[in-house]
């Protein structure tokens, strides 16, 4: 069988929107699933603390698209509750589907604790249940927890990274497991029409420890991580600008070293709505 690296290929969409819990949404799912693989994209990422359930409509709608969790936090599922919906998705729709897992924040999970020993203890109980590491990847920033992808995962889905953490974590990875950075994308050519927008998205974040002391640990200072973000900052996470400068910047991400690109477009929108409009132009301009 072919492996996770193999099946999605250079792109993928990453969405909150894709994560639906309202049935009534189902359709929608589907359709925006199967507009997805006719474009092109080689994965779906479900993003928030999604879960194996999320992916079967997507899977249900599609041929060959994969679909990833980005990511599951180990606080809100347990391993034997992860493993038992892995192994049902599995039978459906063999080796379709994905388990992202990562650690998520101290201030989202009330149980948060030694979180590097907690993903230990998670990995080794879905070992136990026979989920393989082949099938599963985790949201590794730090040095430790990127090992831990390349010794007991499929590899690595940073979110929220820059080109040279990219670099370093191919380094850490080595050549052979997936390393898939997710990056945000802004279809905007007005520099502070499109870093407003960004910045009312990275807001969030900069509040977030985990992703503040990975920036500062690549040469970030914290001068820009004040005021909503640096230009600086807000350029290295975010691509924006014409379809030219757009490509650039995620064919950056490749040249550093990864795999695949998980895309997020991000308007002034909700975040839970799909663009699909949008993917329609991402696609155009990676075609």
């Amino acid at each position: 069988m072919s492996t996770v690296k193999d099946r999605i290929g250079r792109y993928g969409i990453w969405s909150i929107g894709l994560r639906a819990e309202d049935p009534a949404r189902r359709g929608e799912l589907a359709e925006a699933a199967a507009e997805l693989e006719e474009l092109g994209f080689g994965a779906a990422w479900l993003g928030g603390s999604s879960a194996a359930r999320h992916a079967v409509p997507l899977l249900e709608a599609t041929g060959t698209l994969t679909v990833g969790t980005s990511i599951q936090s180990i606080w809100q599922y347990d391993a034997g509750t992860s493993a038992a919906s892995f192994a049902e998705v599995e039978a459906a729709h063999p080796g379709r589907f994905v388990l992202g897992l990562g650690v998520s924040h101290a201030k989202l999970a009330d149980q948060y604790r030694r979180p590097y020993s907690a993903l230990v203890a998670y990995l080794d109980a879905l070992d136990e249940a026979g989920v393989p590491a082949g099938r599963r990847v985790l949201a590794a920033l730090g040095p430790k927890t990127l090992e831990l992808a390349r010794d007991r995962a499929a590899g690595a889905v940073p979110y929220l990274v820059t080109p040279e953490h990219t670099a370093r974590a191919r380094e850490v990875l080595g050549a052979g497991p997936l390393l898939a950075p997710e990056l945000k994308v802004v279809l905007e050519t007005d520099p502070a029409r499109a870093r407003s927008v960004a910045r009312d998205t990275l807001a969030m974040y900069l509040a977030l420890p985990n992703y503040t002391n990975n920036f500062l640990r690549h040469g970030f200072t914290e001068a820009d991580l004040a005021d909503g973000g640096s230009d600086r900052l807000v350029d290295a996470v975010f691509a924006w600008g014409d379809e030219s400068r757009i490509r650039d910047r995620i064919d950056t991400f490749h040249q550093a070293g990864a795999d695949h690109v998980a895309l997020q477009i991000i308007t002034d929108t909700e975040r839970d709505t799909l663009p699909r409009e949008e993917w329609r132009r991402l696609a155009s301009l990676l075609g």
